[in-house]
C-alpha cells in the first residue's frame, strides 16, 4: 500500500501528465477508469512517447507510406489474411525482424513487465514493426486507427482495461509525427499492464 503523501504524488504526477497532454495540444480519449488514464498517460508520455520521433522509425513509416501509396483494399485483404491464418511468413518475419522492431524490443525490455507490447503502423494502418505478432497485419478498421491517424495529428486513444493472457492490459495508441515536417505518417499502440504501474 502506498504511503499518503506517496500517493499525493502520485495522483499529481499522474493529473499533471494528462493536463500536460492536452496543453500541448494532444486530442486525448479514454474509454478506461479515470485513474487508469491518468496512469497510463503519465507512462507512456514519459517513458515511450520520445521513442517516436527516432530517425530511423519515422524513416521506416514513411517508406512503407510510400510503398503503399497505391496499394488497393483487396490487396490490403490478401495481406491481412496470410497475417491472421499465418500462412504468410515472409511478412511476418519482415514486420517482426527489422530495426525498427529491434527498437521496440528494446523499449519494451527497458519496461520490466510494463510494456506488454508495441506496434507501429503506417496510415493505411499496416504494421510496420512490433514486438510480438499481433492478430492482424491491418489496424485501419480498428478504434487504434480511426481514433488517432485518422482523426488528428495530435491524438491519444486509451482503451479499456482487457485481459491478455492473464494480464490486465490498456492498450494506449497515438499518432506519430514526421518531426522534420510535423505532418502525421502512421501511429503506435503500446499495450499497458496496468498492474504494474504505481
Amino acid at each position: 500500500m502506498l504511503k499518503p503523501t506517496t500517493a499525493v504524488a502520485l495522483a499529481l504526477l499522474c493529473a499533471g501528465a494528462m493536463q500536460s497532454a492536452r496543453a500541448q495540444g494532444w486530442r486525448l480519449e479514454c474509454l478506461a477508469s479515470d485513474d487508469v488514464c491518468r496512469r497510463v498517460t503519465a507512462y507512456v508520455l514519459t517513458n515511450v512517447k520520445p521513442l517516436f520521433s527516432d530517425a530511423t522509425l519515422v524513416d521506416a513509416i514513411n517508406t512503407q507510406n510510400a510503398t503503399f501509396a497505391k496499394i488497393t483494399n483487396i490487396q490490403i485483404n490478401t495481406m491481412d489474411n496470410g497475417w491472421s491464418d499465418r500462412s504468410d511468413k515472409k511478412l511476418i518475419e519482415s514486420r517482426m525482424h527489422n530495426s525498427v522492431s529491434d527498437l521496440l524490443r528494446q523499449k519494451k525490455d527497458a519496461g520490466k513487465g510494463t510494456i506488454f507490447e508495441i506496434f507501429v503502423f503506417d496510415n493505411h494502418g499496416l504494421n510496420v514493426a512490433q514486438t510480438d505478432v499481433t492478430q492482424d497485419f491491418n489496424q485501419g478498421d480498428e478504434a487504434k486507427y480511426w481514433k488517432t491517424y485518422g482523426t488528428a495529428s495530435d491524438a491519444i486513444f486509451i482503451d479499456k482495461v482487457a485481459p491478455d493472457d492473464g494480464r490486465n492490459i490498456s492498450q494506449v495508441s497515438l499518432t506519430i509525427k514526421d518531426p522534420k515536417t510535423g505532418q502525421a505518417v502512421g501511429a503506435a499502440t503500446i499495450g499497458i499492464d496496468v498492474d504494474k504501474l504505481n
